[in-house]
């Protein structure tokens, strides 16, 4: 009786051991199988983890009762810890059962095995004790189960660490795979983009310019890391493709190294720089000397595109002989004039380095978008289409999904869906967007995140922006946003039309309850992953 029972408890532990494994190795994927940044993760949300180490002490305790209350009690602890870590939520971008996932998973339930051991020893070898105590073997195979549903937290990351060579040497042969791939097509021209922002807009933009003229291959979504490159390549290249944009994406100092030894390009655009990812990072340095990796990798015979108009870009310049600038300021090699931006669209002069004009107009919103469209024509016309054919292409292209995409949901609303944008610069644009429309003006955001030591200071200023420009502001998440309400208060607006929502739904609702005689227009300035 007591052995079955006993089964009963380790079948109830098993249950939370499969749940909280998931939630973490979930997690793990989100911080990018990253094990350093994924324990930094933990450690800033310690709180989360507060509760399963406090059961994992009370265990302990519970050694002072008889064994079968022992065990009952243990039980109803983790069915408590079941319930409350039951996989209910929907995730914004949940769990991918990776190749890589499964054999993380793997590992994982052999470290948990290692723990039952004990306790299968137990059941099957009884210790002879009265049922009055708790006996050694009972509190080994108890323990044991307990410390594998309680310390997921650590297992998964050091599954994580033991398939770390395995993981790498499976990644290696693909990415020779592509390297191999792309060597095979010697009359692909490849075409590197990176940036703090404005990279994956960039890269959607020179496709469609592109495309009009060539057969154009570009990495899909965000896929701007060495194993989304080598998909892409490895899954859609084709002997047609005459030109390969791929979009570089970085984290830390070499990532875009990384990326140029696979891709290779011919010449690479650099949209922008800015403090994004400084927790990574470290310093804004080390931002801009890692974006400029792109243009070391370029030989003499390319171009490396720059956007003149940012500062840090302009000061790096001059250090590289076959750079072509672009931007709205005077000194940029190509150049954007007479623009007047309004809620229906945009319209600009391009002046080339020649001084050859030609008027665009674009659906995009923002003078931003002019900085990237600039940069698309630049190129597309240095691969020999000239200006003028370009007009309808510029004309043609729509907004990138989640990047102040212009959405009317009808009843009186629309919103700017700018959701994937995390960093100052872009949400100084948006807000500038947003100040286009003679409409009731809400912003909804849960202000931006990895700035390292300068969160706090640039959430502030973005409060203080936020309050120039918005009738109305709703806050998602109480704990992260409270910069920005500092920023609003600092300001002198009224806090009355402040209000900090739980969650996006919570926030969404409260944005059908303003009222106001004029049509609504909301701002969904940001919206952070899961692991936040």
């Amino acid at each position: 009786m007591y052995t079955i029972f006993f089964c009963i408890y380790a079948v109830i532990a098993l249950v939370g051991i499969i749940f909280y494994g998931l939630r973490e190795l979930h997690m793990l994927q989100l911080n990018g199988y990253k094990t350093p940044e994924h324990c930094w993760w933990i450690k800033k949300n310690f709180k989360r983890y507060i509760f399963p180490l406090v059961l994992f002490i009370v265990q302990f305790a519970l050694l002072i009762f008889p064994k079968k209350l022992f065990l009952s009690l243990l039980c109803a602890m983790n069915l408590f810890f079941i319930i409350a870590n039951k996989p209910s939520k929907k995730f914004k971008k949940p769990l991918k059962y990776t190749a890589r996932v499964k054999r993380m998973m793997t590992t994982y339930f052999i470290l948990v095995a290692i723990f039952y051991a004990p306790a299968i020893y137990h059941v099957f070898v009884p210790s002879g004790l009265p049922d009055s105590a708790v006996p050694l073997s009972t509190f080994l195979g108890a323990l044991s189960i307990g410390s594998a549903l309680y310390l997921t937290p650590i297992l998964v990351p050091l599954a994580n660490i033991i398939n770390k060579p395995l993981e790498k040497s499976i990644q290696k042969w693909y990415i020779n795979d592509a390297k191999k791939m792309l060597a095979a097509c010697p009359n692909l021209h490849k075409v590197g983009i990176t940036g703090s922002y404005g990279k994956t807009s960039m890269k959607f933009y020179l496709s469609e310019l592109l495309s009009s003229q060539y057969e154009t291959l570009k990495t899909p979504e965000s896929f701007n890391t060495p194993m989304g490159v080598t998909i892409t390549v490895r899954r859609d290249l084709k002997p047609t493709h005459e030109y390969f944009i791929c979009e570089m994406g970085a984290r830390r100092v070499h990532e875009i190294k990384e990326l140029c030894d696979i891709a290779n390009p011919h010449d690479g655009i650099i949209t922008s720089v800015g403090p994004q990812h400084l927790e990574t990072f470290g310093s804004i340095e080390n931002v801009v000397n890692t974006k400029f990796e792109l243009a070391d990798s370029i030989s003499a015979l390319g171009k490396i595109y720059l956007n003149g108009d940012n500062e840090l870009i302009r000061k790096k310049a001059p250090d590289y002989p076959n750079a072509v600038t672009y931007g709205l300021r005077e000194g940029n090699d190509w150049r954007a004039a007479d623009v007047t931006v309004s809620d229906r669209g945009t319209e600009f002069i391009v002046i080339s380095p020649e001084g050859q004009t030609c008027r665009y107009t674009t659906k995009l919103l923002g003078e931003h978008n002019v900085q990237n469209l600039l940069g698309a024509i630049a190129y597309a016309v240095g691969t020999g289409i000239p200006m003028e054919k370009l007009v309808l292409p510029v004309k043609r292209i729509a907004a990138v999904p989640h990047r102040l995409q212009l959405l009317d949901k009808g009843n009186g609303v629309t919103f700017i869906d700018d959701a994937y944008n995390s960093n100052p610069n872009g949400c100084r644009a948006a807000l500038a967007v947003l100040g286009l429309f003679d409409a009731c003006r809400i912003l909804v955001t849960p202000g931006m995140v990895e700035l390292g030591a300068k969160q706090e200071e640039l959430n502030y200023e973005f409060g203080q922006e936020a309050a120039k420009a918005c009738d109305y502001i709703v806050l998602v998440g109480k704990n992260q946003t409270v910069p920005i309400y500092n920023g609003i208060k600092a300001s002198g607006y009224d806090m009355e039309k402040v209000y900090v929502a739980d969650n996006l739904n919570d926030a969404l609702a409260k944005v059908q309850v303003y009222q106001t005689d004029k049509k609504k227009i909301v701002l969904l300035e940001n919206d952070l992953p899961d692991n936040y």
